[in-house]
Formats: structure tokens, sequence, C-alpha cells
């Protein structure tokens, strides 16, 4: 049995998310068949994260185990000859025997984009939170800096989540511009001739050893809010010791969650 490494980027606007579910369209669920005619039996694709219904990915990882002989560089032409367009396998690597994608990883990367405003272009709705008004960016810079370290992130979790401990380590939580005219699957924005001096765009990037169900975008719902004036930088603190998910900010809409790259 060969141990192999995949590399995907997403759209997840389509789909259910990674899991594959009893119902609707997963990303997991479109690699495992469209890998039917190849390994000649149904595989288990192991994905790092589980991205939610509506978050994308440009570097998601996944794995499996197969006794198909086709070299990596068939077999990802191949796959993407099959999966739709908006699912691409990147690369595909042979593995050190028994390498899991969820389990190997020790941290990843995600970005929350926002797109702050009288309006959104109408080609990057389906990638940004569209937050009407002004954010005050170095008030949410100052909130998102008492989040760097290793904390009980329980305030930031969404119920639902199957874990033993509620600590994680955050490395790096930045908050930059997104870039006007860069392809929505990079760091993104698209020039609007039209206002563009009222149109801000913000992406939050967090790097760290894991993240609970939906920690990224309650992180992004609680900043904006700070940005909007409803709470002071420094309440960020008071969430995090209360452990208490009905004291932080809403959890973002999905859309504009990418999960980055994920380190081993």
């Amino acid at each position: 049995m060969r141990s192999l490494k995949l590399t995907l980027e997403y759209d997840g606007s389509n789909y259910v998310g990674w899991q594959r579910q009893a119902e609707g369209v997963s990303i997991q669920g479109l690699l495992e068949d469209a890998l039917v005619p190849f390994a000649g039996e149904t595989l288990t694709v192991h994905g790092a994260g589980r991205t939610d219904a509506g978050v994308h990915a440009l570097g998601q990882v996944a794995s499996i185990y197969t006794a198909a002989p086709h070299d990596v560089e068939t077999l990802q032409r191949a796959l993407n000859a099959v999966l739709p367009v908006d699912v691409r396998v990147l690369t595909i690597e042979e593995a050190a025997p028994g390498f899991h994608a969820r389990f190997d990883a020790v941290g990843k990367t995600y970005e929350y984009r926002i797109v702050f405003g009288p309006f959104a272009s109408a080609f990057e709705h389906r990638y940004v939170w569209h937050v009407p008004g002004a954010l005050d960016v170095e008030a949410m810079r100052a909130g998102a800096a008492q989040l760097v370290g290793r904390h009980d992130f329980a305030a930031f979790q969404s119920t639902g989540g199957e874990v033993s401990s509620t600590v994680r380590t955050i490395s790096h939580l930045q908050i930059g511009d997104i870039q006007p005219g860069q392809s929505p699957t990079g760091s993104f924005g698209c020039q609007t001739p039209h206002g563009e001096s009222a149109i801000g765009r913000l992406a939050i990037r967090v790097e760290g050893d894991g993240f609970l169900r939906h920690m990224v975008r309650s992180i992004a719902g609680t900043l904006v809010d700070v940005g909007l004036g409803r709470w002071p930088a420094s309440h960020v603190t008071e969430i995090l010791a209360s452990c208490d998910r009905t004291k932080a900010g809403r959890a973002a809409p999905p859309g504009g969650l990418f999960l980055i790259a994920v380190k081993y």
C-alpha cells in the first residue's frame, strides 16, 4: 500500500463542507468517488481540516492509502479531469508510510477576508464578509494582540465540537490589507471604479497549532465588533477569560474564510 499526500484548493460555496454527509455534496465525497476508477475500490480520504459549508481552501491537505499503480503526475491529471472545476488537486506526493493528513499536522493557517464600506464588488461577494460602514482597524489589531499565545479558547468555540481540551496556541494573528486588483484565490480585492476610497479590505490571518469549531469565524466576528465600536479592544481579554461563548461576538459568515496552509 502506498501513502499519498494530496494538496488541494477549492471554492466551498457550492458544497456542504469537507466531510462526506448523508445529504449534499462534500469535497471528501467528490475525491473518494473520483478515486474509485483508479483504486478499484472506495478509499477513505482523510483531510487535515474539516472545513464547513461555504468555507474555501487554498492549501487543504488530504491523505490516502492505496495500491493503485499510477504515478502521481498521472493521478493528479486524471483527478482534475473528472473533479468539478471549483475543486483542484494542486499536487500529489509520495508520503511516509502511515502519514495522516489530520493527525500528523502540527499547525494550520487560516485567513478571514472582510470588505467594509457601502458595498462589496459583485465579483468578490462569495469570498468576503461585507460589513457596512467603517471599521477602526487599529482597535481591531489591539484586540487581536490579546489572543496571541496559549489560552483556553472556549469562548470562541461553537457547540457541536468534540474535543478533550479547548486550550490552543495562536502563534500569529495579523490584520492586513487585501490589495485591489489581485485574483480572488490569492490575497485579493477587485478594483471598483466608483467610490473606491470609501471601501476597505482586510485580511485577518491566524496561525496556530489547532482550531476549535468556528473558532476563527468567532474571532473575526468579535474583532469586527471591536472595529465597529461595540466593545473596547480591552474587552477581548475579558471574553477570553470568561470561557463563555455567549460573551464573544457572532461567528462571521463562512464565505470569508480560507484554509491557507497546513504545517507538518
